[in-house]
């Protein structure tokens, strides 16, 4: 019989109860909850009764009254990193929403409290677990669309929006809000052994708050595909979620279809540079192109019954962070690899000063 974890979770929101909650659900042979802490009263008694847990006012008194192996960080999102900390200092287990912080400097500091308390610090970015960008890996390993040259991820919709996550001291906006799972999911595709090259625009478009709703990304590198990011709320018309360039062919498509065409290299006619003018067989002057055998493949998201898109992801992290817990496996969404993401992030702020000033 499989370790029985328990589990409690900080809020109990969109995030804490819709995602996490039922995604916890889904495991019962795995995980408990144990307990859920909450500052609103209605929020607590209904987790008492759709879970038969203990619940909580604040997370202080749930884990000094509980004994966790567990505790998911779904709090608003400037205090994901504070939280966080105290919890490592305390030796507690963590899985932290996402943004996993603000700055390199706090996931330094999340690091080291890990170290130093042998507690795990796990990220909530279970986007690298969506099925068609596990099928992008695939393809890109494959080499069937030979060296990537450009990569498109859009994050796009048309939204006007006055919630608490369009606010800067709340650590809102679309880079913080949606960017995380886009800037991973790039990195993962760039490389996370160098820093890329940073260029970024934001702007504030149809957010009634101080934070932008409108970000571009441009990474680059040496020997590195030119990846574009873009998360704009004020996109009317739909485009591509992914599109990427190769130099045997091309891909494109969302998260729940895929396209691909490529060529053999082996089959294309042989070429040679040259610097004459080029005739057809008429003697008359020609374009220079040719006659390539495309090969085109189509892939489409197949669920297992009762689950949706989102849920696979979270299962998915679920599933490997019990491995973990349990086994001792290597976590395969780092602290490290975030730290990257949001040095990334520190970089677009700077680079938008009339939007983020920094002190």
């Amino acid at each position: 019989m499989s370790q029985l974890l328990k589990v409690g979770i900080i809020g109990q929101g969109r995030s804490g109860r819709n995602i996490h909650a039922h995604g916890i659900l889904r495991e019962p042979e795995k995980y408990v909850i144990t307990a859920v802490a909450d500052g609103l009263e209605e929020r607590r008694a209904r987790a008492v009764e759709e879970f038969g847990c203990n619940a909580y006012a604040t997370w202080e008194e749930m884990v000094e009254n509980e004994q966790l192996d567990l505790v998911v960080n779904a709090s608003p999102s400037d205090l994901h990193f504070p939280i966080s900390l105290d919890l490592l200092n305390r030796g507690v287990n963590v899985l932290c929403e996402k943004p996993l912080a603000k700055t390199p400097e706090e996931v330094d500091q999340l690091i080291a409290a890990s170290k130093k308390s042998g507690a795990y610090l796990a990220v909530f970015q279970q986007s690298r677990y969506m099925p068609a960008f596990q099928k992008i890996r695939s393809i890109i390993d494959s080499g069937v669309l030979g060296r990537i040259v450009q990569v498109d991820s859009t994050s796009n919709g048309f939204a006007r929006r006055w919630d608490w996550q369009t606010l800067q001291s709340n650590n809102g906006g679309n880079l913080m809000n949606t960017g995380p799972h886009p800037v991973d999911q790039a990195l993962q595709l760039f490389g996370t052994d160098i820093m890329p090259d940073v260029t970024c625009i934001m702007d504030r478009a149809n957010t009634f708050g101080d934070a932008e709703d409108y970000v571009k990304i441009i990474l680059r590198g040496p020997g590195r595909p030119v990846i574009d990011i873009e998360i704009s709320s004020c996109s009317l018309f739909p485009r591509a979620q992914f599109t990427i360039q190769g130099t045997k062919g091309g891909l494109t498509g969302n998260t729940q279809s895929l396209t691909w065409k490529y060529f053999k290299s082996e089959e294309a006619p042989e070429q040679v540079l040259t610097t004459k003018p080029i005739i057809n067989e008429n003697g008359e002057p020609a374009y220079c192109r040719e006659a390539l055998t495309w090969y085109e493949e189509k892939w489409e998201l197949e669920l297992p019954e009762g689950f949706a898109a989102f849920e696979i992801m979270t299962n998915t992290l679920y599933k490997k962070l019990y491995a973990t817990l349990t086994e001792g496996a290597a976590l395969e969404i780092t602290p490290e690899q975030v730290r990257q993401q949001m040095a990334v992030m520190e970089e677009c702020r700077r680079q938008n000063p009339h939007i983020y000033t920094t002190a």
